[in-house]
């Protein structure tokens, strides 16, 4: 097996290996931070605070992120186990780094001398580590840090168990070929059976997603909505109960009211007001269009009940709105995602993409011949400045479900792209993780639109890792404000919409044959279908958390279905709880879920004035967005970034356009 220039990631892992790397690298870093903390206010300098600091940060991440990563990729339980034992080892001591009070105090003495001669980025992150500092209490008294660090210590255990209660969660329901009708022929085919025959689902997305958008039978789709909306119940809605009360807890003792506030004061929107604000706002003109799309599904559902003999019960229920979205889909503007799924076959899509990514930033991708993996599935490339030929990183891609894999799609950055001790510049190692349906043999995957637009947002964010070029780990790739980090990916998501990319990564699986320019225009026209539901969905869920995250206690399964009936228009199923599968909530997205719409302001804007205007093929607009936006990570605010690609302030319209709003708005 290879292991290309300048990746620095090992996956010949053995249990005994991920114990002894974690207890190195605790002992390796608490010997620096010891060191840098024994700095008299005479000897604080660059060379003897600074410095050492972005080192420990650059080595840290690298180890930190290999044995992390373990846990949510590798097919043997006893290594995923042992990760995730090692990550709330490496989790405890990141509180302990965290609470040093000693190393605090040698950043504010050097701070103190006056940061002349330092560069814009160095600057920011001396001043970002101590606002880092004061958060975590370091100028209170030692009981009050000890307090905050046991929180702290507590709180990452729970996060980390949450995540893998979920990812272990392994429920198969059955149920008969009747059952499923509706559901393509090629689909059932591909599941798993009992001796009876009957077929067995499961609730991982390749199989839950595509049964509640095509399955006519109400009963079935009752069925999976309610064990995939039960998913960890017990133990999952004790451990989110508990992290909003120590959220709480931490956040008054460091002086704001509530959680939400503490984050936010860190972030582009600033405060839980504006938060609030935005989504009541957008809420209200939204609701015309939800009210609409709500008659329209009652309508359908009528006419579907009456016509194959189901119960009309009058109401639109949770296990519904997939599937009466996908009716909209079909009746309005004739587009059969089953018909549309044969013209997105893997390879082509695939293929297609990084095409279209290789183009538009300027790059060339590589795919590494035998490269080292930890899964025959797991394919590499490497990435080159088109230009330059100057390698820039790697990137993974793991598409495929196996077992006790993470659930869904995202993209982990295991290698910060930095500067090295040496000044060169360490390249940058990302994965894509996904659970799109694997290939049968003699059998294509084929993908749905959704799972397309999923890969190229998925995708935008290991650009965003890789484009990169900050000079420290700190601000490395994704690492800029949280409710703007979405937002260069979102922006990608219109190369999906556009008749040119789309035809460059799509061919039917069977003779190669390009999307139909009926079918294309069609799939273009339902962008706004169901804008009203399928938004309030998402205002629901960041309502939801910040309004969990502004309370002391919370009943979270009470909470979300009262807002559920408010915003959605339909309230949960009795005796389940969504929010106990709800992984953002312990993942890192805690009163910031918001960011999603937040940034999609920020990605409508860049993509209308600019891409749309100029070609959305354009490398030399592609060129400015890699410079501009991709290129600065974290070491620039997220509003200098939009200023110096927009040409000016950013403006909300072309969001509320994507949206079906008139314009007329005063948002």
């Amino acid at each position: 097996m290879a292991k290309p220039s300048g990746n620095r990631l090992n996956w010949q892992i053995t249990e005994e290996l991920i114990k002894s790397s974690t207890e190195e690298l605790i002992q390796k870093s608490k010997h620096i931070y010891d060191s840098i903390g024994k700095v008299t206010s005479d000897e604080a300098s660059f060379e003897t605070v600074i410095k050492p600091l972005m080192a420990v940060d650059r080595e840290y991440a690298v180890e930190r992120n290999n044995i992390d990563f373990v846990q949510h990729v590798f097919e043997d339980k006893t290594l995923r186990d042992a990760s995730s034992a090692a990550d709330k080892r490496l989790s405890e001591f990141d509180v302990e780094i965290s609470m040093r009070q000693d190393v605090f105090q040698s950043i504010v003495d050097f701070e103190k001398k006056g940061l002349d001669g330092l560069t814009a980025e160095q600057k920011r992150y001396v001043e970002r580590q101590i606002k880092i500092g004061k958060r975590n209490g370091l100028h209170l008294s030692k009981e009050v840090q000890d307090k905050i660090k046991e929180i702290q210590k507590k709180m990452s255990g729970l996060s980390i168990d949450f995540n893998k209660n979920l990812n272990e969660e392994n429920t198969v329901l059955e149920f008969t070929v009747e059952e499923l009708a509706g559901l393509p022929d090629n689909f059932i085919k591909g599941l798993d059976k009992t001796e009876e025959g009957k077929c067995k689902l499961t609730l991982k997305y390749p199989h839950y997603f595509p049964s509640m958008k095509k399955c006519m039978n109400p009963q079935t789709r009752e069925r999976l909505e309610n064990a995939f909306n039960s998913r960890c119940i017990v133990e999952n809605t004790k451990i989110l109960e508990e992290l909003v009360q120590l959220r709480h807890e931490k956040a008054q003792i460091l002086g704001y009211k509530t959680h939400a506030e503490f984050v936010l004061d860190m972030r582009m929107a600033k405060t839980p007001e504006a938060v609030e604000k935005f989504l009541t706002e957008l809420a209200v003109k939204l609701e015309p269009l939800k009210q609409a799309d709500l008659a329209n599904f009652l309508k359908y559902k009528q006419e579907e009940c009456e016509k194959h003999g189901y119960t009309f019960d009058g109401k639109v229920n949770m296990w519904d709105y997939r599937y009466y979205m996908t009716v909209v889909e079909e009746q309005q503007y004739a587009v059969d995602q089953n018909v549309l799924k044969e013209y997105f076959p893997m390879n082509v899509v695939t293929k297609g993409l990084l095409d279209i990514y290789q183009e538009l930033l300027s790059l060339d991708f590589e795919q590494v011949e035998g490269a080292e993996v930890w899964h025959k599935d797991v394919s590499m490339y490497s990435v080159k400045d088109k230009a330059t030929k100057a390698l820039m990183g790697y990137f993974y891609l793991d598409l495929f479900p196996r077992e006790g894999k993470y659930g869904h799609a995202a993209c982990f950055g295991l290698q910060p792209g930095c500067l090295a001790g040496d000044g060169s510049r360490q390249v940058a190692v990302a994965a894509m993780v996904a659970n799109f349906t694997k290939p049968e043999p003699g059998q294509e995957s084929l993908l749905t639109h959704d799972e397309v637009e999923t890969f190229f947002h998925e995708f935008g964010h290991v650009m965003h890792q890789i484009c990169s070029q900050a000079e420290t780990a700190f601000f490395s790739g994704t690492n800029v404000e949280r409710d703007f980090v979405e937002a260069p990916s979102q922006m990608l998501e219109n190369w999906c919409w556009e008749k040119e990319p789309l035809r460059r990564m799509s061919a039917h699986f069977q003779d190669g044959r390009p999307i139909p320019s009926e079918i294309l225009n069609k799939l273009m026209a339902s962008r706004m279908a169901n804008a009203g539901v399928f938004n309030a969905r998402q205002i629901l869920l960041g309502t939801f958390d910040q309004t969990i995250h502004t309370r002391e206690k919370v009943d979270t399964a009470k909470v979300f279905s009262e807002l559920s009936e408010r915003l959605l228009g339909f309230p949960s199923t009795p005796g389940t709880n969504m929010p106990a599968s709800f992984g953002h909530l312990a993942g890192g997205y805690d009163a910031q879920y918001y960011g999603y719409m937040w940034s999609e302001v920020y990605c409508m804007d860049m993509f209308a004035s600019r891409f749309k205007k100029e070609g959305v093929m354009s490398s030399t607009t592609g060129q400015d967005y890699r410079r501009c936006i991709l290129h600065p990570g974290g070491s620039l605010d997220a509003s200098k970034m939009l200023v110096n690609f927009l040409g000016r302030e950013p403006q909300q319209e072309a969001f509320l356009i994507s949206k079906g709003l008139h314009v007329d708005s005063n948002l």
